[in-house]
């Protein structure tokens, strides 16, 4: 036993990031950072791509009556091809594929359209290259020689031809794209509030700003359509899978429907996006799901067990390379991914009789004890204070200073170093 190690079981605590839910395309320390290595190579193999062929209860109250009615009839359109009635678990849900919505349609039904593109995070990046992929006229707004500005022009965004800065792109749009982070549309939403004139159409991927407005002062216009989708994952994600010819999945919500077809209209920017499929839900349900999953399952609550587990190993005398494998190695290559493909009833049926029995005999557990956690984390997410929380920390003009401080603190973790050394030794690795 290394006597020396001394684990600090706080030290994972305070972070703040974003991960994604993608059992196929998987790095923890990676999500780390949204300006990640692995963003940036995608970038530089996108630029040589262009080079070579180019040369809340209360808050709940609060916004349900600042948000306008839709009614139950017009939330699914009634006669649509390519919708599908499924049984999940003995609730039936609409599902939207993109098999009705080949290149072909969706050039022609956009063809009068400018998509302005806000922003050029891990979101913007995804989207606007599939957007241009797909043929869609996409123009990028983001603030003129920023990192944002220079990220674009590595990807093959023009200044001047499609790329603008932030007002210009959202005049010339005629579907305006608010692709910032959740902070900065708080920040810039008073100067592109007037430029939402009568005809536009507003989108979001994150019910967070006009859902928490009462906290970021971003309430949509009642004049237009107001629409959102949420890819389930990140922009480096939704890149990689349209590349590959699959799509993400994504869900869509409706908060204005002033012209009747905002609803075809989400359906279509789905489709254009990269999704493969796409399901209804509203902005509430949406913001509140994010931002519990990603504090929970999808990446603060598997980090915290990933922890405990590895500490409890090394603690009672397990080497580095092999309290590492037993927690995080086995789990994201063998065993996440047959769960991603089949689920969690095949993983009973298909392990060992002695790893089935202790498996039934635990998971009871695990749920008790971590039940009470979800669930003051969801009422957390519901009443705004996570909302406050990220604001106030996202808003601070020193935030990227003590962000790096928690990350590094990550970073310098026992477990994600030896982590690094383990993936050295993949085959594919050698």
């Amino acid at each position: 036993m290394n006597k020396k190690w001394a684990p600090d079981s706080n030290s994972w605590i305070n972070h703040n990031s974003t991960f994604i839910s993608y059992y196929y395309i998987y790095s923890i320390d990676v999500a780390m950072s949204l300006r990640s290595s692995t963003i940036r190579m995608a970038r530089a193999a996108s630029s040589r791509a262009i080079k070579q062929a180019g040369a809340q209860r209360a808050l709940t109250t609060l916004t349900r009556s600042a948000r306008p009615a839709v009614s139950k009839q017009s939330l699914i359109p009634q006669g649509t091809r390519g919708v599908k009635t499924i049984n999940f678990g003995g609730t039936e849900e609409s599902v939207y594929e993109r098999a009705d919505w080949p290149r072909e349609k969706l050039l022609e039904y956009f063809k009068n359209d400018t998509f302005a593109l806000i922003g050029y995070g891990s979101q913007g990046y995804g989207q606007g290259l599939n957007l241009r992929d797909n043929g869609i006229n996409v123009i990028i707004g983001v603030r003129k020689n920023g990192s944002s500005w220079k990220s674009a022009i590595e990807d093959g965004w023009v200044p001047g031809e499609n790329l603008f800065d932030v007002n210009e792109a959202v005049q010339r749009g005629t579907i305006i794209m608010n692709l910032l982070s959740d902070a900065a549309q708080s920040e810039t939403w008073p100067s592109i509030k007037p430029l939402l004139t009568e005809g536009k159409t507003l989108y979001f991927s994150h019910g967070f700003s006009p859902v928490f407005n009462n906290l970021t002062k971003v309430e949509p216009p009642s004049n237009i359509d107001v629409i959102l989708v949420a890819p389930k994952g990140s922009g480096r994600t939704v890149r990689t899978l349209f590349k590959e010819g699959r799509g993400i999945n994504s869900s869509y919500a409706v908060w204005n429907d002033v012209t009747g077809k905002a609803h075809e209209r989400a359906v279509a920017m789905s489709v254009a996006i990269g999704s493969g499929y796409v399901y209804q839900t509203t902005f509430e349900k949406e913001v509140n799901s994010d931002l519990y999953g990603e504090r929970g399952c999808l990446m603060g609550g598997i980090h915290g067990m990933f922890l405990a587990q590895y500490e409890v190993l090394r603690e009672n005398g397990h080497s580095p390379s092999e309290a590492f494998n037993e927690t995080v190695e086995e789990a994201t290559q063998s065993l996440y991914p047959l769960i991603g493909k089949y689920g969690m009833d095949y993983m009973y049926d298909a392990c060992s009789t002695t790893a089935r029995r202790g498996a039934l005999d635990w998971y009871p557990r695990f749920k008790d004890a971590l039940k009470p956690v979800f669930s003051e984390l969801y009422e957390s997410v519901k009443n705004g204070t996570e909302t406050q929380r990220s604001l106030d920390f996202n808003s601070q003009p020193d935030y990227r200073e003590k962000l790096e401080k928690e990350l590094e603190i990550i970073r310098n973790m026992e477990i994600w170093k030896v982590g690094k050394e383990v993936r050295k030794l993949r085959p594919e690795n050698q």
